[in-house]
């Protein structure tokens, strides 16, 4: 477990890379207002959702990288392996770990199996999983309080 300072870590990066997960959660808020027949009907409004989910998954891995090249962790093999890491250096909590991965796993799939998406399953997660990502903005808050 990480306990100790460690002056590697640059906190600046981590919270610029945490400022734009804030910004993009804003947009999903906002999109997040969309009736569910708007949002099946507008494909400008799937896509924004689509696009800005993506991204912000995307910010928690380019945090989680960062945390684990800081500290000289173990390099994941995959993206998913990312929050097993974090958590099992305490940066993260181990209940959240398994939130994360399933996180990015969607992202997976909004990047990879793109052209048979289920859009109410992407509604689904933008109706419900905003919070997961405020959670992750206040573990890693957290955890740069402690080792700073």
């Amino acid at each position: 477990m990480f306990r100790e300072k460690n002056p590697g870590v640059d906190k600046d990066v981590i919270m610029a890379k945490l400022s734009k997960l804030k910004q993009y959660l804003n947009y999903l808020r906002e999109l997040r207002r969309s009736s569910f027949e708007d949002f099946m009907g507008d494909f400008k409004i799937t896509g924004a959702v689509e696009r800005y989910l993506q991204v912000s998954i995307e910010c928690m891995i380019d945090v989680g990288n960062e945390i684990i090249s800081s500290l000289q962790l173990q390099r994941p093999e995959r993206y998913r392996d990312i929050p097993y890491i974090l958590a099992r250096s305490g940066v993260i909590s181990e209940r959240f770990a398994d939130t994360m991965a399933s996180m990015i796993g969607f992202r997976n799939l909004l990047v990879h199996d793109y052209a048979a998406i289920n859009l109410k399953l992407v509604y689904e997660f933008l109706q419900t999983k905003l919070t997961d990502f405020e959670e992750f903005i206040r573990q890693i808050v957290e955890w740069l309080e402690r080792a700073s």
